[in-house]
Formats: structure tokens, C-alpha cells, sequence
């Protein structure tokens, strides 16, 4: 009777551990949906991950084999292998090292070794490949360093709603969260960094909006806002309780932009004067403010109907120029925004375009714009920003040195960015230098 009760219990614990096991795995099938709605990194990483990474480790050698990534070894092994072996297979081809899987908050990334002979070209052709062997959104590659490229892949497209990140911490001078990267990551422009932006998109493609959050994020800082805007002011308008000067049409920016010309330049007699490159060296207290020039729709400030225009075309021009080679050490930074920008607006729109070190290049509606905005820095990128479709309002590609990623702006309304200006109208700091240019 013991051995029987003991047999019995033997077998019942068995079916209670199916049971529990089928009770978990139908509550995640339940909840996994939901989970995935309301908390989607918490799902990513507990649930997504793991899967995720099941599959990179499967799928490794025969996708790099069925890509062309994989290389035979040399012919003498393979006959000493089959002398040896007698009859054995040949020894398996080589394929490239991968290492560790490094979680993101919506996907992973990892670093992938090149063989002798390959270069990052050849996995950026896979990069279609790997998404649809791993069941991701997209994968993107990129080089790492010489004989090593990065392998980024995304779960869910992180542009589609983009979140707001929280803040954490001080808020850094001059550097704002203006959208978020397609890698999930905030999407910061931080003028100290980079100085100088230029910022092209048709009409409704998201320009405006990124200006929005630009100066949403500027207005409650300590800097001084100049806008340019010669369509009659009819964007920048928005913000003049912020503005320490706005023109409104060309003649106004010539004088506007001769004013901050002469700004920089007793700047500059000031650093000369304190034995340092740049207004950061100086102490704090004597230190002068920051100034940030918002410029809207700069083909209105290059086009020209007669000599006169001319004139004020070639002297709006060559202070923007100015601006852009001096300003970076003294406090002056630019961004420059436009429907189109062309060699065809004259000279100096491509000296302007040089001093111009980040680019933000959302839909366009001619290919010569994105070449413009693109293709000095990075020729890759023009594939990306020239398939932003209408639907992908505020999607743009942005390039620096450091290579480009996509990414969205957040939407920050009109009405938003004039109550944020409104705000904090009592920080727009007085600048004497820029009041006879009104």
C-alpha cells in the first residue's frame, strides 16, 4: 500500500507541473497583448528579448551563408579533410564573429567582426535580410571601427509615436530634446556641440514643428532668440514676446544681421582682451548671453528680382557667412530653415551650406534639396530622406559628422510654443546692440 501511494503521488507531480506550466504560459498569451500596449519596454525586455536573441544565435551562420558573408576555406584544407576523413564532409565555411546582444528600450544591438575582405557595404546590403530572419521592424548597420560595424535593430518603429523622454537632472544651456531617434533614444540638438543647423522640408513635412520644439526648449533657458522671417513674420511672429529682435523682411535682416555681425565682433575684442578662444573661458558674471538666430525660409533672403535686391541678397549673405565662421566661440549660433535650398539661390547659399555642420532634412520636394542638405556629409542618407513619405509628418534624417539617423520631431502646436514663449517673456534678455536694426 506505501509503494502504491508513492507510485501515485510519483505521478501526480509530474501533470501538477503540466498543469502550472500550461496555466503560465495561457496567462502570458492572455496578458501579453496588454503588456505589450501599456508597457512596451517592460514586454520588450522581459518576453521579446529573449526570443530575439534565440533567433540571432539560429539564424547566425545560415544568414551570413545565404547573404554571402560566410568564406570557404582555403581548397588545400578541404582536400586534406576529405584525404583524412575518407569521405568526411569539408570543414564548415567561416562566417563573421558577432558579440554580445546589448538590450535597448525597443530592440538591441550588437558589434559584429569583418573577415579579411569584406567591408561594412556588404552587411548594409543584409541589413533587409537580418530584419526578416529575426522578425524585427528594421536593422540598420553601421561602421564601428576599422573591421567592425554595428548591427542596431528595432522591435517596433520607435517614429511612429514618439514619446517624450522624462527630464533628468539640471537642464544643460543650449541643449534641448526636441523628438526621439529611431533607435529609441532622445533626439537632443545641443548648439554647444554643434553649433550651426540647417533645417530643409516641404510644406507640412514637420519643419515648423521641429522649430516649435527647438524653441520650446530654448525659451525657458537663459539665451537671447533673434528671428529672421521675411515672409512678413508670419511664422516667427509666434514667439516675438521671446524675441530680443525679429525682422520681418529683408531690408530689416540686412541691418539685423550687420548688428550681429558688429555683436560678434566686440565679442571677440572681449576674448582678445581676456587672453581666451572663447566666451567660455570667461567668467560667469561677465560672461555675455547666448544668442540663438532663427532663420525662416532663407531662399526669400537669396532671390532677387533687381540690382537693388542684389545688393541686400549679397549683404544678407555674407553676414550670415560671417555669423557661421565666428559665432561658434562667441555665443552667436545659427539655424537656418527653408522649403528648398539650391546652388541656383547664388554662391553663397553653398558657402553657407559649408559652415552649416548639422543637417536635418525631412520630406522635400525636389532631390537637388536633399543632395544639398545630405550629400556632402553623407551619401547614404539621401535613400532615406528621399522615402519619407507625406504620411510621415515630422520624420526627418539627420546628419552631422557623426554619421545620421532618422528621426521625429515631437508635435508641439503653434499655440503650445506662443503660450511657452509667453511665459517666460520675462527672461528675454535686452540687447542695446540690436535695437537700431529694427
Amino acid at each position: 500500500m506505501i509503494l502504491a501511494s508513492t507510485a501515485s503521488a510519483g505521478t501526480a507531480r509530474p501533470s501538477s507541473l503540466l498543469v502550472v506550466a500550461a496555466v503560465l504560459v495561457s496567462g502570458l498569451l492572455l496578458v501579453g497583448p496588454a503588456l505589450r500596449r501599456r508597457y512596451p519596454v517592460a514586454w520588450w525586455l522581459l518576453f521579446g528579448l529573449p526570443v530575439a536573441c534565440c533567433r540571432v544565435i539560429r539564424t547566425w551562420r545560415s544568414l551570413m551563408a545565404g547573404c554571402g558573408l560566410a568564406v570557404s576555406r582555403r581548397p588545400a584544407l578541404t582536400v586534406v579533410s576529405g584525404l583524412v576523413g575518407k569521405g568526411a564532409p569539408p570543414p564548415q565555411p567561416l562566417v563573421p564573429r558577432f558579440g554580445f546582444i546589448r538590450p535597448t528600450t525597443g530592440g538591441f544591438w550588437l558589434l559584429a567582426r569583418l573577415l579579411p575582405g569584406q567591408v561594412p557595404d556588404d552587411f548594409v546590403k543584409a541589413a533587409p535580410a537580418m530584419a526578416e530572419a529575426w522578425g524585427m521592424h528594421a536593422v540598420r548597420v553601421a561602421p564601428q571601427k576599422p573591421g567592425t560595424v554595428r548591427i542596431t535593430a528595432s522591435v517596433t518603429d520607435p517614429l511612429a509615436y514618439p514619446r517624450m523622454p522624462k527630464q533628468r537632472g539640471p537642464v544643460h544651456l543650449l541643449r534641448v530634446a526636441v523628438g526621439a531617434l529611431e533607435t529609441g533614444a532622445a533626439w537632443v540638438i545641443d548648439l554647444r556641440r554643434i553649433p550651426h543647423w540647417l533645417i530643409v522640408g516641404a510644406t507640412r513635412s514637420g519643419k515648423s514643428t521641429l522649430i516649435n520644439a527647438l524653441v520650446a526648449g530654448l525659451a525657458p533657458q537663459p539665451v537671447a532668440l533673434v528671428g529672421v522671417d521675411c515672409k512678413g513674420g508670419m511664422e516667427l511672429s509666434l514667439y516675438e514676446p521671446r524675441l530680443s529682435a525679429l525682422a520681418t523682411n529683408r531690408e530689416q535682416a540686412v541691418r539685423l544681421l550687420a548688428a550681429l555681425v558688429d555683436l560678434t565682433l566686440d565679442r571677440m575684442t572681449v576674448c582678445r582682451a581676456a587672453r581666451v578662444r572663447n566666451i567660455w573661458g570667461l567668467a560667469e558674471q561677465t560672461r555675455p548671453v547666448p544668442v540663438v538666430v532663427i532663420v525662416d525660409e532663407i531662399a526669400e533672403l537669396f532671390l532677387v528680382a533687381s540690382r537693388n535686391e542684389k545688393d541686400e541678397a549679397h549683404a544678407a549673405g555674407t553676414a550670415l557667412i560671417r555669423l557661421a565662421q565666428l559665432g561658434a566661440a562667441l555665443g552667436v549660433f545659427l539655424v537656418v530653415a527653408g522649403q528648398r535650398v539650391g546652388s541656383d539661390l547664388g554662391p553663397g547659399v553653398t558657402a553657407l551650406r559649408a559652415q552649416l555642420g548639422g543637417r536635418v532634412c525631412h520630406r522635400v520636394a525636389d532631390p537637388g534639396t536633399a543632395e544639398m542638405a545630405l550629400g556632402d556629409l553623407n551619401p547614404d542618407a539621401l535613400k532615406a530622406a528621399q522615402a519619407i513619405t507625406p504620411e510621415q509628418a515630422g520624420t526627418a534624417v539627420l546628419a552631422s559628422g557623426d554619421g545620421w539617423e532618422r528621426a521625429r520631431s515631437h508635435l508641439i502646436t503653434e499655440a503650445d510654443a506662443e503660450a511657452i514663449a509667453a511665459e517666460y517673456t520675462h527672461l528675454t534678455p535686452y540687447l542695446p546692440e540690436l535695437l537700431d536694426a529694427k
